[in-house]
């Protein structure tokens, strides 16, 4: 019995290591780092939204094709913990698809996915305008890239790169394993809701709140399907349409922030 219990133990602590560090590796990491630069944001002279947050900028101006070298290489590094997590939970007899993270269930993935990026992204650009007018957010610029043949598909890629991280990471890994390790359901939908607000920081106390209602919903979304395929689905769509929306739109409407 001794021994049993000494294993649970070594179990737990190795699951609370292992979490830790694959979020130390990803958007734990990012979290810090939001929050240093929202924190060089409030003591910069001037207000959050006379500043700007750029989300794809170029990495070699005037070089396009190593720019595109440079593009390439961060969208793959990007998912490498998302590997790391699949390697983990294989290790375990699980794998990616217990996350609801695979090709099994396409349509209704798609679907359900379509429907939640409609309604969410319509009342979170309004909301972004919102606090922008308001102070509590800085600009956020979408894209700057330079006009290449490469603009667009890149700036799909990033999309779908950043919803695969984040739905993978945030939602199906990060809940099973505070489940492992006891939490309660309302605790563990607190951490993964904070901590996707905390990785958005960097936009400002906007962009925390709304990301960390949107991590609510999704959580919420998660548990009622079992699946993390439809969050990558919306995630990925609510991203593309800012992202191709804002080069499309940005000094040709009104109503779109510009720096």
């Amino acid at each position: 019995m001794a021994e049993f219990i000494a294993h649970e133990e070594l179990s737990r602590r190795t699951l609370r290591s292992e979490t830790l560090l694959v979020l130390a590796l990803s958007l734990g990491a990012s979290g810090v780092s939001a929050l240093i630069s929202f924190t060089g944001s409030l003591t910069k002279p001037g207000g959050l939204k006379d500043q700007a947050a750029t989300l794809n900028g170029s990495y070699a101006p005037g070089r396009p094709w190593l720019d595109l070298s440079w593009q390439l290489f961060g969208i793959a590094s990007a998912l490498v913990p998302v590997a790391l997590v699949a390697h983990l939970l294989l290790r375990e007899g699980a794998g990616l698809r217990t996350l609801g993270f695979d090709r099994t269930r396409p349509w209704p993935d798609l679907g359900r996915g379509t429907l939640v990026a409609a309604g969410i992204g319509s009342a979170g650009l309004a909301f972004y305008l919102v606090a922008r007018a308001g102070g509590f957010n800085l600009t956020v610029v979408p894209e700057s890239l330079p006009e290449v043949w490469w603009k667009f598909p890149v700036l799909i890629l990033s999309a779908v790169q950043n919803s695969v991280v984040e739905e993978v990471i945030v939602v199906g890994y990060l809940l099973r394993r505070l489940g492992q390790l006891g939490w309660t359901p309302m605790a563990a939908l607190a951490a993964s809701s904070v901590l996707r607000g905390s990785y958005h920081l960097y936009q400002g106390i906007g962009g925390f709140i709304g990301n960390m209602v949107m991590g609510v919903v999704f959580v919420l979304l998660y548990r009622r399907w079992g699946r993390v395929g439809p969050l990558v689905v919306a995630h990925a769509l609510l991203d593309i349409g800012a992202f191709v929306g804002y080069a499309l739109l940005a000094g040709k409407v009104g109503w779109l922030p510009t720096p």
